[in-house]
C-alpha cells in the first residue's frame, strides 16, 4: 500500500515552520534517516529518526471527497516515527474513504548517528520495556516509564507541531475542498499523546472534530475542555505499559460528559498500526470506521 502513496504524493509536503521558528527548540542530531524494522509487531516496515525538519504531506481523497480531513501522527516514543504503518498506511486508509489525509512528521530526540549504536540502544531499551507487568504494577501515566527530562521536551516540540499542523490544515481547507471545522487528528502511540495533548491545550486554535487515540494518550490531570472533540481510543489489554493510561484518557473525557468511546482487545501487543497479525486487534478499523459514519464523517 505504502509504495502507491509515495508515488502519489511525492511533491505534496509542506514545511511547518517555513514562515517562523517554531516555540520549542531541541538538540541538534544527526542528519534524517530511514531504516526498516528488524523485529517486532511491526517487523519488515519502515521507520524514520532523527527528524529535525517537520513537515505536512497531503493526500488528496481518491474517489468521491467527503469534505473531512485528518492529520495522521505516527508513533515512536519520541525518538522515532513509525512512518510505514501508523503513517503512510493510515493516510491511504482515509483517502480511499474521500478524506483529505494530511501525514505529519514532526520533530523527534536525538538517536545515534550509526545505525549499528541505535540498534544496540534500541535493543537495551526493548528488554527494559519488554518486562513482564501484572496490572498492579503497570503505570498509570508516561511519566513512570520515560522519566528523562529529554522526553518531556520532545513531547513538547511535538504537541507544537501538531498545533502547527492543525493551523496549516484549517488555513488551505478552501483549497482543498474541506470544511475547516472538519478536520480531525489520529495518533499512535506517541503520537496518540500528541494529539490528546493538542485537544487538551489547543492553545490558540480551536479544538479538532475529533480525536481518535491509538494506543496512548493521557491529560495529565488537566480538565478536558467543554468543547473537546468526541474522543475514540483502542487498545490491546497486553500492551502492560499503556493500557492503563488509554482507560485513563477514557475515563477523563467521560467524566467530562464529552463523547467517547474505548475498545479494549484481549490481545494484539503495542503497536500493531495497520499490520495484520491475525489478532482480535486486526478488527479496530472497521470499529473506528463505524465511529466516523456515526459521527458525521462517513463517506462522500
Amino acid at each position: 500500500m505504502a509504495d502507491d502513496i509515495r508515488t502519489q504524493t511525492r511533491h505534496q509536503e509542506i514545511r511547518l515552520w517555513a514562515d517562523a521558528p517554531p516555540p520549542t527548540t531541541l538538540p541538534a542530531k544527526p542528519p534524517e534517516s530511514s531504516y526498516v524494522t528488524p523485529e517486532g509487531v511491526a517487523k519488515g516496515t519502515t521507520m524514520l529518526r532523527n527528524v529535525s525538519e517537520p513537515t505536512l504531506t497531503v493526500f488528496r481523497p481518491r474517489g468521491a471527497a467527503n469534505g473531512a480531513a485528518v492529520v495522521v501522527c505516527p508513533g515512536g516514543g519520541w525518538r522515532i516515527l513509525a512512518w510505514e504503518h501508523e503513517g503512510l498506511d493510515v493516510a491511504q486508509w482515509f483517502a480511499d474513504r474521500g478524506f483529505t489525509a494530511l501525514l505529519l512528521k514532526y520533530r523527534v530526540g536525538p538517536t545515534p548517528e550509526t545505525d549499528a549504536e541505535f540498534f544496540r540502544q534500541a535493543a537495551t531499551q526493548t528488554v527494559r520495556l519488554d518486562a513482564p507487568l501484572t496490572a498492579a504494577q503497570a503505570p498509570k501515566a508516561i511519566g513512570e516509564i520515560a522519566r528523562d527530562p529529554s522526553y518531556a521536551a520532545a513531547r513538547e516540540a511535538c504537541a507544537d507541531d501538531g498545533r502547527r499542523a492543525l493551523a496549516i490544515a484549517r488555513d488551505n481547507a478552501s483549497q482543498w475542498g474541506v470544511d475547516p471545522s472538519r478536520i480531525g487528528l489520529i495518533g499512535f502511540s506517541a503520537g496518540a499523546f500528541l494529539v490528546a495533548d493538542v485537544a487538551v491545550d489547543p492553545r490558540a486554535e480551536e479544538p479538532p472534530a475529533f480525536l481518535a487515540a491509538i494506543y496512548g494518550g493521557e491529560t495529565r490531570g488537566q480538565p478536558v475542555p467543554k468543547n473537546a472533540p468526541p474522543l475514540f481510543t483502542t487498545i490491546a489489554h497486553d500492551d502492560r505499559l499503556l493500557f492503563h493510561m488509554v482507560e485513563g484518557l477514557y475515563a477523563d473525557w467521560s467524566a467530562a460528559d464529552i463523547s467517547s468511546s474505548l475498545y479494549i482487545f484481549p490481545r494484539g501487543g503495542h503497536g500493531f498500526g495497520m499490520v495484520r497479525q491475525g489478532a482480535p486487534t486486526d478488527r479496530w478499523l472497521d470499529l473506528l470506521e463505524d465511529w466516523l459514519v456515526d459521527k458525521g464523517f462517513g463517506p462522500a
